[in-house]
């Protein structure tokens, strides 16, 4: 009991100050991404990295005394970087909250649907079979591409099984994940041996082929979908009661899952295409999160996000200076980290909850 109230008592005083808690996550992710942009095999100084952004901001505003090179690595190199970081990182947690809820089940992630094997199947063909015919759009565009279709087959499946329960629909989507994967390790098999090293790093997850180009579109992904996931929280906190509890507060269970799983699988599509394979993320951020201010997904969704954010982008960081001038594959980074988290968790409750 005593172990109880020393817990309540950090969290009362959290949701107390919610909003100035939210704010605060802003400012560190604020913090955090301009970090991010300075460091790396060629480290920047903080205010040159400000000045830059503020010169290409708003020209002409301040003066200009660094070099060309440092403004080409802070502008078109880092900066679409921990930009692509942060909005990866939201969306891989406020997926991963969302799937725990409707399927409650703790282990529930954004690769659970077997979306993150579809869309490594479409980069396959690209990197290993078709080549870059669309020019440098055609892995994100392949990527997105099979997530979407394996998430079609996953939804044709389990309605042509009536399996759409949640227990059903997640095996459903396991046995699509293993058939996806079959196809991906025949495509590896079959393709040029010497590009397969670009397909495992882009497997292993990563964010060093970011483009401002390409921004807007997990951009709008995250906020649409977000948005989405926001105005039905309500809904999310009465799934995780159980269908036949939701289904006594008027919603109609099995067609709101659905709903929620393609709306996931177009957020982890778009989000996967461009960084590749990241795990853990969005497993553990939302179990975090709960720990600190309850399972209401009002709190839950968007703390995740700014959490989700801020991790990624830290990841990133170590990722870039591990082993520098070569980047880590960010999801080595990212398992390690959830891993240990995991044990610990287990360790502390005795079970995962």
């Amino acid at each position: 009991m005593n172990h109880k109230h020393l817990v309540a008592g950090p969290r009362h005083a959290i949701l107390h100050n919610l909003p100035l808690v939210s704010c605060g996550l802003v400012v560190v992710l604020f913090a955090v991404m301009m970090l991010g942009v300075s460091v790396g095999a060629v480290s920047i100084p903080l205010d040159v990295v400000w000045s830059v952004v503020v010169s290409h901001l708003a020209p002409d505003s301040v003066e200009v005394t660094w070099s060309a090179g440092r403004d080409n690595i802070v502008w078109e190199v880092r900066l679409p970087r921990v930009i692509l970081g942060a909005i990866v990182g939201a969306t891989l947690s406020i997926v991963g909250a969302a799937l725990q809820s409707v399927t409650r089940n703790p282990l529930a992630d954004p690769h659970l649907l077997g979306i993150s094997s579809g869309a490594a199947l479409g980069a396959i063909i690209v990197l290993l079979h078709t080549g870059m015919f669309l020019g440098l759009i055609t892995v994100p565009l392949f990527a997105f591409g099979g997530a979407l279709l394996t998430t079609a087959v996953v939804v044709g499946v389990a309605n042509f099984a009536h399996a759409t329960n949640a227990s059903r629909l997640v095996l459903t989507g396991v046995a699509v994940s293993f058939v996806v994967t079959s196809l991906g390790s025949l495509g590896i098999f079959l393709g040029d041996p010497r590009a397969a090293h670009t397909v495992i790093f882009w497997m292993l997850g990563g964010l060093g082929l970011s483009q401002w180009a390409q921004l807007p579109y997990p951009a709008v992904a995250l906020l649409t979908g977000g948005a989405f996931l926001l105005l039905n929280a309500r809904n999310l906190n009465a799934m995780t009661l159980g269908d036949e509890s939701a289904t006594t507060l008027g919603i109609p269970a099995a067609r709101f899952r659905l709903v929620v799983f393609i709306v996931c699988a177009l957020l982890t599509g778009a989000a996967v295409a461009f960084s590749g394979i990241i795990s853990f993320v969005g497993l553990m951020i939302p179990h975090l999160v709960r720990m600190v201010v309850g399972g209401d997904y009002r709190r839950v969704l968007p703390l995740s996000a700014l959490v989700g954010a801020i991790f990624l982008v830290v990841a990133d960081m170590a990722a870039r200076i591990i082993i520098p001038p070569q980047d880590m594959p960010l999801g080595v980074i990212t398992g390690l980290v959830g891993g240990a988290f995991f044990i610990l968790l287990m360790r502390r409750n005795g079970r995962l909850a």
